[in-house]
């Protein structure tokens, strides 16, 4: 089966694709009958060196995301995967030099189609009398024996783009440039990992991998890997890559060690999720650092994709000084980011934390018994979450994301954690204050957000008092807090619903000689009886307002574990005989 995929046809997809990004961007041109794309200020550029580039499309933003002042004039794009013409390459040679450019540099990837092609265009370009270089970028550090074809070209090239750009922008010659980029390219290495393959349009997907096995080594066609390796963590997956590619026995490694200077690029295949991204660079920047490797430069996206492939590539490049200039000049390239020009390494990336306010004294503490009945209770509440696990994640999946019991246990496990520490304050005051910061810290989600909420207002009233009366003025408070900012009523099916009719029976502790236990015992009554009812409620707030009222055939899970909370308060306290 054919994998799906947002095209007009596969045919001109090329095509489509590379009109779209001029379209888009006043920067950029097509030529005229030509899969190309050149600066829109060609005119400015007499007397100056041409940058030329490209290859298959399937790799963008590579290669027409980086044409601009500073880095491409042009690149000449094939189909998918595909070497472009050699009509089209001479095309754009003639026309950089028709618009009174002193040279063209053909910035090529190694690959047999790319190598033929340009070269060939160059060779006839050269007889028209222009003067044409070549260089052959191959940074793939996946073989550890040398084969004939070389290393392949892979998202160094990128690199290769901006020192070569810099250079051109500061005027800088034909052959000068040709050599020194050319030095560059053997200072580096990069080295791609995927969890799955890609798809060609129109066509299936290009390898197929186990559950449990990762492609190291391949390449940006979805070439096959040096080996697979089994599933393993992020760090352990970054720690096997640069372990790979600055092995001294492997031939195309590049030699990075201890002392070293580099540019680091985490670079997304195509289908990387940025939140993975993210956890890949930071495993890269702590892996390199360890070995006690200097990060001059680190950039993340993507550069280089192989259409929807999830994988990584990570490069390393060798820098001083005067190299890290040129990668720190300005260019418009879209594609390329706007990147700090100060080291990663020895800076200080971590701001301490705000130091909180003291508390002031409170009139309410009265500290032993109390404290102790307080932590019986909150170890009463956590065992009753961590019991409803399983069953609360079952009635959330009827919502979409199943995770109501996890999100529970998780701030149980953060309060048992809390208690092991020391003493709760025995102020109820601070102890709610505290409970709030806890769960809006640990708990995540709406829910932490609703508790934290109810629990800041709730503690309020009790700073003052803490009898009966002022309890179920806490109560109100809570739930005021809840519905101004959750925007949640009573009968919206959610967690309110519970602590709503909690909230009535409570009103009765106001009232001169109130007994706790029975008012309590049917404020529990209540909120069971309501979380039940729920069963039979149109969502009008949360995440189930989205769900049809057809699927929603059990209790809201929020509204169950709100009635545990307060069953479990009420048998602690009747444990205790307070």
């Amino acid at each position: 089966m054919t994998s799906k995929k947002l095209v007009n046809s596969v045919a001109g997809c090329a095509d489509d694709a590379l009109a779209g990004l001029v379209a888009c961007n006043p920067n950029l041109q097509l030529l005229q009958g030509h899969r190309v794309a050149l600066r829109s200020d060609l005119d400015s550029l007499k007397g100056q060196v041409a940058l030329l580039s490209g290859g298959g499309s399937g790799h963008e933003p590579a290669h027409a995301g980086f044409i601009g002042k500073g880095m491409l004039t042009g690149v000449i794009a094939g189909a998918v995967f595909t070497s472009p013409a050699v009509g089209s390459i001479l095309a754009a040679i003639r026309a950089v030099a028709q618009a009174g450019t002193v040279g063209t540099l053909l910035i090529v990837k190694n690959y047999t189609g790319d190598r033929l092609n340009f070269g060939l265009a160059r060779e006839q370009a050269r007889a028209e009398g222009i003067p044409v270089e070549m260089v052959v970028i191959g940074d793939d550090s996946a073989f550890t024996v040398l084969k004939k074809a070389g290393r392949r070209g892979l998202c160094g090239t990128v690199l290769i783009h901006k020192v070569a750009g810099a250079l051109a922008e500061a005027g800088v010659g034909l052959e000068e440039i040709t050599n020194r980029v050319s030095v560059v390219a053997k200072a580096m290495g990069t080295l791609g990992v995927s969890l799955a393959s890609c798809s060609v349009p129109g066509s299936k997907p290009t390898f197929e991998l186990s559950a449990d096995e990762v492609e190291l080594g391949l390449g940006i066609h979805g070439e096959a890997g040096v080996r697979r390796i089994k599933m393993a963590t992020a760090d352990k997956i970054v720690a096997i890559m640069l372990d790979h590619m600055t092995n001294s026995s492997n031939v195309s490694h590049v030699p990075v060690q201890s002392g070293s200077s580099v540019v680091l690029m985490v670079n997304n295949l195509g289908g990387l999720s940025f939140l993975e991204l993210g956890i890949i660079a930071d495993a890269a920047v702590r892996s390199l650092e360890g070995r006690g490797v200097k990060i001059a430069r680190a950039l993340v996206g993507t550069f280089m994709s192989a259409l929807e492939m999830p994988g990584i590539s990570l490069t390393l490049l060798l820098v001083d000084e005067p190299l890290l200039k040129l990668i720190d000049a300005d260019t418009t390239a879209s594609a390329w980011p706007n990147m700090a020009k100060v080291s990663v390494t020895g800076r200080t990336w971590i701001r301490a934390a705000p130091t909180e306010p003291l508390e002031a004294p409170d009139s309410t503490a009265t500290g032993g018994t109390d404290s102790k009945q307080m932590v019986l209770v909150l170890e009463r509440v956590c065992t009753t979450l961590l019991g409803l696990e399983e069953h609360l994640n079952a009635l959330d999946r009827a919502a979409g994301d199943g995770d109501c019991g996890t999100t529970h246990s998780r701030a149980a496990r953060a309060i048992q954690g809390w208690l092991k520490e020391g003493q709760p304050p025995a102020s109820p005051a601070q102890l709610l204050s505290k409970l709030s910061l806890l769960l809006l810290e640990k708990m995540g989600g709406s829910s932490g957000a609703l508790y934290g909420l109810f629990l800041t207002a709730a503690a309020q009233p009790l700073k003052a008092k803490t009898d009966l009366p002022a309890w179920s003025a806490a109560m109100d408070a809570g739930l005021e807090a809840m519905q101004k900012y959750g925007k949640a009523a009573p009968g919206d099916r959610t967690m309110l619903d519970s602590l709503w009719a909690a909230g009535q029976e409570l009103q009765a502790w106001k009232s001169p000689g109130a007994n706790l236990f029975q008012i309590l015992t049917k404020a529990v009554k209540s909120a069971e009886a309501a979380a039940e009812a729920t069963r039979n409620m149109e969502a009008g707030a949360g995440r189930a307002s989205y769900i049809s009222s057809a699927r929603l055939d059990q209790p809201d899970p929020g509204a169950v574990a709100a009635a545990a909370i307060l069953r479990a308060i009420l048998e602690a306290l009747q444990g205790q005989g307070a």
